[in-house]
C-alpha cells in the first residue's frame, strides 16, 4: 500500500532498518496518534488495514488487490471490531496482530534474498533486542515485579533533583529517567538489570546520554521528549504532565 516506492532491503542491516521504520510507524499509530488512527478505523468502511511504512509513518487503508501481494498483508477488517470491544482492548489486538506481520515482511525480504542460518538467526537476535509494539502500547515492557521498582526509582529521582530545583518542580524536567541513578542503589543485580532497560513510552527505543526525557505523573512511564513533541523549556512551565495516552483516554459508548 506504499504509494511512493521504497529501496528493497537485501541485508540484515537493511531489512531491520526496514523493520525499525515500520514498527516505528506502528507504534506512533497505536500511541501518540492513537486519535487520528481511530477517527480513520470507522466500522461503516470497508475492510481496512493498518501499514507501518519504511519512513516511521502510517497508513490505514484497504488491502492490495493483486494475488499474491507483493509483500504479506496485515491483519484485515481491523476497523469492525473498534466499537465492540474497550478502546484499550481494540489496540491491544491491533498491536498483537502488527507484531505477527512485522515478523512476517522481515522474514519474507530474508526469504527473498536467501538469508541462511546464522543471518536469519542474526535478524531474530536484533528484532528480538527491541520491545513488540504489543509491549510497548500496554506498557508491559518490564517485568511485573519491576513496577515497584520503577515507581520508587521515580521517586528518588525527584528527590535528587532538589539539589538545583525547587521542591514542587515536577519530575516531568529531569534529563534522565530513573535507571541511571540506580548504581550505587543495594538493590539486586537481576533487578538493576531490568530497570536499566527503561525504554520510551511511544518510540521503545532506550536512553541514551545527552538525551532529554519526560515522565506522565498519570501512568509513570517515560518518553523522549522528542517522541511527544516536549523540550525542556516547555517542561519546565508543566505542573502535571500527561503522555498522549492518558490525555486521549475516555469512555466509549
Amino acid at each position: 500500500m506504499e504509494g511512493i516506492p521504497h529501496p528493497i532491503p537485501r541485508t540484515v542491516e537493511e531489512v531491520f532498518s526496514d523493520f525499525k521504520g515500520r514498527r516505528a510507524g506502528l507504534i506512533k499509530a497505536l500511541t501518540t496518534e492513537v486519535e487520528k488512527f481511530y477517527q480513520q478505523c470507522d466500522p461503516e468502511k470497508e475492510n481496512l488495514c493498518l501499514y507501518g511504512l519504511p519512513t516511521e509513518t502510517w497508513e490505514v487503508n484497504l488491502p492490495v488487490e493483486e494475488v499474491p501481494p507483493e509483500l504479506p498483508e496485515p491483519a484485515l477488517g481491523i476497523n469492525f471490531a473498534r466499537d465492540g470491544m474497550q478502546e484499550k482492548d481494540w489496540l491491544s489486538l491491533v498491536a498483537v496482530h502488527s507484531d505477527s506481520w512485522l515478523l512476517s515482511v522481515a522474514f519474507y525480504f530474508g526469504a527473498r534474498f536467501g538469508f541462511g542460518k546464522n543471518e536469519r538467526k542474526r535478524l531474530f537476535q536484533m528484532i528480538n533486542d527491541l520491545p513488540t509494539v504489543f509491549e510497548v502500547v500496554t506498557g508491559n515492557v518490564k517485568q511485573p515485579k519491576d513496577q515497584s521498582g520503577a515507581h520508587h526509582n521515580s521517586t528518588k529521582s525527584k528527590s535528587s533533583g532538589k539539589t538545583s530545583r525547587s521542591d514542587s518542580q515536577p519530575k516531568v524536567v529531569k534529563m534522565s529517567p530513573p535507571p541511571k541513578e540506580d548504581d550505587d542503589s543495594g538493590e539486586e543485580d537481576e533487578e538493576d538489570d531490568e530497570q536499566g532497560a527503561t525504554l520510551c513510552g511511544a518510540c521503545g527505543d532506550n536512553y541514551a546520554n545527552d538525551e532529554f526525557w519526560i515522565c506522565c505523573d498519570v501512568c509513570e512511564r517515560w518518553f523522549h521528549g522528542k517522541c511527544v513533541k516536549i523540550t525542556p523549556a516547555k517542561a519546565e512551565h508543566i505542573k502535571q504532565y500527561k503522555c498522549p495516552g492518558c490525555s486521549t483516554k475516555r469512555v466509549r459508548v
